[in-house]
């Protein structure tokens, strides 16, 4: 342990020294010298604070927002700051060495003072986005419309409008107000039925028990239903015995039943239209290790006709490609969540990047694989970093066809 720290206070020390050197470049005011060390280990002295002081047992995740949101905001961007100057002495020492043979000039001050100019900016920018993400971005709401056409399904449903919207993580919000707006955006859509792919919790049940009276507006013509996410079986955090953390989850069902949602545990319900039908299948959470693989998409599938036209909300997307895809019973939809796009990236018509993609390839959007779909959605909510940055909050609006 001791160890570890040393590491990390010499490569904290090594930024510092770096970054020191940038601003001594910029300016010869000792008041900005001054304040910046001041800022610097008070900043240091809170996250230090916050690391040594983190448990398992804690039920909120306030502490670690605090030391991800200051390692976005005032750590990360130094690192790049970082590889701007090391480029200028990368150069000067190839300057130095060529130097030895031959005579040359080694320094050259106004390219170090427009690295360091650069650098800062940069570096600057990129902690005024990520404030902005926690401030606005988590807030930005977009409605995202996709068509998807639906094997065998009956013309009674032809432009049935379905919203699906995933891991709201209420624990991350201290206001249920904030939310409202994206409540307004639901209801606007008029939708015949609401689907939550999991994650309404981070931690505990009680924090969306504040959440109840918002939720309770979403309005659906054919009702709303929901599966468990990760997060919702509290595995994250310690219990003090296996019948409060069984109670705890027993009591977030209820929470979401007060809310008007229907749980889905390795089962389906069937919604009727003049006859015919269309199926809903929901199952338990299932991840590639170290999640949970609690789905049961055999039990959820029990007395579905295989030809009948279905949907099925599973949270992890690794489900769909691990076992949906090449099941017999013939799941043509599959809608997920898990990824939040880690909440951070570029997602425009025609370029899509973010780091989550490295773990999830199938991370946002629309996928096709051996003739299924899955859609992952972007999630409403935040986990860790407290904001969104590039890759915005989703409602997602389905016209099925």
């Amino acid at each position: 342990m001791q160890k570890n720290f040393l590491i990390i206070a010499a490569i904290f020390l090594f930024l510092e020294v770096y970054i020191y050197q940038a601003i001594r470049t910029l300016t010869d005011n000792t008041w900005i010298k001054i304040g910046y060390w001041v800022l610097s280990l008070g900043i240091y002295g809170i996250f230090a604070y916050e690391i040594t002081h983190f448990q398992k047992s804690d039920r909120s995740t306030m502490r670690i927002q605090v030391m991800i949101s200051l390692f976005l905001v005032f750590i990360l961007p130094k690192v790049f700051i970082v590889l701007f100057l090391l480029i200028d002495d990368i150069f000067r020492t190839g300057g130095y060495l060529i130097g030895l043979t031959k005579p040359t000039e080694n320094f050259f001050p106004e390219r170090r003072k427009f690295l360091s100019l650069i650098g800062l900016g940069f570096g600057g920018v990129l902690s005024l986005l990520f404030i902005d993400g926690i401030t606005f971005g988590k807030y930005r709401h977009t409605v995202r419309k996709v068509k998807v056409k639906i094997a065998n399904l009956s013309n009674s449903f032809k432009g049935y409008k379905i919203i699906q919207i995933s891991d709201v993580h209420s624990g991350s919000f201290s206001d249920p107000d904030k939310l409202q707006h994206a409540i307004d955006l639901i209801n606007e859509q008029n939708p015949d039925l609401v689907l939550f792919t999991g994650d309404m919790v981070n931690n505990v049940s009680e924090e969306f028990k504040p959440f109840i009276p918002l939720f309770s507006k979403i309005k659906a013509k054919d009702g709303k239903f929901a599966v468990l996410g990760n997060h919702d079986y509290g595995d994250y955090i310690t219990w003090e015995s296996p019948a409060a953390k069984k109670k705890n989850l027993e009591t977030l069902i209820d929470y979401e039943k007060q809310a008007g949602f229907d749980m889905l545990r390795n089962e389906h319900r069937i919604i009727e239209k003049n006859g015919e039908k269309l199926y809903i299948l929901g199952v338990e959470n299932w991840g590639l290790k170290p999640f949970p693989q609690f789905g049961d998409l055999n039990k959820a599938l029990q007395n579905v006709p295989s030809e009948a036209a279905k949907i099925l909300m599973s949270h992890d997307p690794t489900h769909f490609d691990s076992i949906v895809k090449k099941h017999p019973g013939n799941v043509h939809l599959t809608l997920s969540g898990h990824t939040h796009g880690m909440q951070f990236g570029l997602d425009l018509k025609n370029i899509k990047w973010s780091p989550v993609q490295y773990k999830y390839p199938k991370w946002a959007d629309l996928y096709e694989s051996e003739g299924k779909l899955l859609y992952v959605n972007r999630g409403f909510g935040v986990l860790g970093y407290p904001g969104r940055v590039g890759v915005l909050p989703e409602i997602t609006l389905f016209e099925l066809a």
